[in-house]
C-alpha cells in the first residue's frame, strides 16, 4: 500500500468511527483567529473559558481588542494559561489586522492564499500551524493543518520518519487527497480525536479505528 492509499484510508476509517466533527467551534472568523492564538500548548476547554470570558466582558470584537490594555487582555485570558505571552501574541495579530486591514475581515479574506500565509507567518507568534488554522478555518482555505497528533499517527503508522518537518508532513497530505476544504476540515478534527483518544504518548492502539492498518507501536 502506498503511502496516499493508506493517507486516504486513514481518513476513511477515521470518518467512519467518528463521523463529521464539525471543527471549528466558533460563531465567526474572528473568534476562530483569537482561538487559534489562545488554543497553542493548552486544551480547548481552557480557550472557552477564556473566550467566554472576552464575551462577558464585551470586548470580541477586533477593535476592542485591540484597544484594551495588554494588562487586562492578559487577565480575561489567564484561564487559557500563558496568558501573558499569548496576550502579546494576541495583540501583534491584531496591530496587523488594525493597522493593514482597518480590521476588516472582508478586506483579509480578499488576499490570495500566498500573500495570506505570508503575512500571518510575518506576525510574532504565529507560527504554521496557527497560520494555517487561522487560513482554513478562519477563511475557508483549502490547507491542512498539522500539529502533534499528525506527527505522532503518521509516525506510528510509518508515513514519516522522526526528522519530518511541518511542510513535509503537509505536502504528505496534500499531494495524497485533492485539495478540499470539508475533508482538510474534517481530516484535521479526526486525527485530533484519535490522538485525544487512542494515539496517546502511550499509545491505545485496542480499539482504536486505525488498529487495521500498519503500525509500529504496540498497545503498552
Amino acid at each position: 500500500m502506498s503511502s496516499s492509499e493508506t493517507i486516504r484510508n486513514i481518513y476513511l476509517s477515521l470518518h467512519a468511527a467518528y463521523g463529521n466533527r464539525d471543527w471549528w467551534p466558533a460563531v465567526d472568523g474572528f473568534e476562530v483567529i483569537v482561538g487559534a492564538i489562545l488554543t497553542q500548548n493548552t486544551n480547548w476547554k481552557n480557550v472557552e473559558k477564556a473566550i467566554k470570558n472576552l464575551k462577558t466582558a464585551d470586548v470580541m470584537t477586533p477593535i476592542k481588542l485591540h484597544e484594551l490594555p495588554r494588562e487586562q487582555l492578559a487577565e480575561l485570558i489567564r484561564p487559557a494559561g500563558y496568558y501573558n505571552i499569548k496576550a502579546a501574541r494576541l495583540k501583534n495579530l491584531l496591530d496587523w489586522m488594525v493597522e493593514n486591514y482597518s480590521a476588516g475581515m472582508e478586506s483579509i479574506s480578499a488576499l490570495p492564499d500566498w500573500q495570506l500565509r505570508e503575512e500571518l507567518l510575518a506576525v510574532k507568534g504565529v507560527g504554521p500551524e496557527t497560520a494555517d488554522s487561522i487560513m482554513l478555518y478562519a477563511f475557508n482555505r483549502p490547507i491542512f493543518v498539522v500539529d502533534a497528533y499528525t506527527a505522532r499517527v503518521f509516525g506510528r503508522h510509518m508515513l514519516i520518519d522522526e526528522y519530518a518537518d511541518y511542510h513535509q508532513i503537509q505536502e504528505l497530505v496534500q499531494s495524497s487527497i485533492e485539495p478540499d476544504l470539508k475533508i482538510y476540515n474534517e481530516f484535521h478534527a479526526l486525527i485530533v480525536e484519535v490522538g485525544k483518544n487512542h494515539c496517546k504518548p502511550r499509545p491505545k492502539c485496542q480499539g482504536c479505528p486505525l488498529e487495521h492498518l500498519p503500525h509500529q507501536v504496540e498497545e503498552v
